[in-house]
């Protein structure tokens, strides 16, 4: 990848929702338009539309830095969701040029009953690292999370800094191309904070 390849391309990205006022309308949303369109006249609409994003463009080279930055409600969440594929978008294009790791939700991906260390194995599988590569990093991500002897307790009993701290050492050692981050580190401790800011 040379430094001004494109990593993250969007271009027109729209998300709609739509919000039903009753239980009931979902339903009616459902069957009702399909019957309407076989006697060839305007289906009703039972639902409300929300745009959580509309017309949303840009671009990122390898090597850039974005934050996004709104009020509660505004779609960064969204849009984060979107770039990493957990979503899929209503309208517009999303182009990814290399591997994806996300910290999108404290505690995603993993299994509150398992054990800390039974959990860096499979969050880490899940993002693409094999059996090998775990073990080898394995000690590196303990490090880094600085969790100590929790590792070997059921996460389900740490507290929502050593859960991301847990998570971010995982991310950290993915040698992902593309990291995106949703509001997670604000839970962190500013010693953690620090060495996130040094990789």
């Amino acid at each position: 990848m040379s430094s001004e390849e494109i990593v993250i391309q969007v271009k027109g990205l729209g998300k709609r929702y739509e919000i039903y006022d009753h239980p009931g309308d979902r339903l009616k949303q459902f069957i009702i338009p399909k019957l309407v369109s076989l006697l060839r006249k305007s289906a009703p609409q039972y639902f409300r539309e929300f745009w959580a994003l509309k017309s949303i463009s840009f671009e990122m080279h390898k090597g850039q830095t974005l934050g996004i930055i709104g009020r509660n409600g505004s779609g960064k969440s969204t849009l984060l969701q979107l770039i990493c594929g957990t979503l899929y978008p209503t309208c517009g294009d999303i182009k990814i040029n290399g591997r994806i790791a996300a910290l999108l939700e404290l505690g995603s991906g993993f299994n509150h009953e398992f054990t800390g260390r039974e959990n860096v194995f499979l969050n880490a599988s899940i993002l693409g690292l094999t059996q090998a590569e775990i073990e080898e990093h394995f000690d590196d991500i303990v490090a880094f999370a600085d969790i100590g002897e929790f590792i070997d307790q059921p996460i389900k009993n740490y507290s929502s800094g050593m859960m991301v701290r847990l998570a971010f050492a995982v991310i950290a050692h993915v040698n992902a191309d593309i990291l995106v981050i949703d509001e997670a580190l604000a839970v962190g401790m500013p010693s953690f904070l620090k060495n996130v800011c040094d990789i």
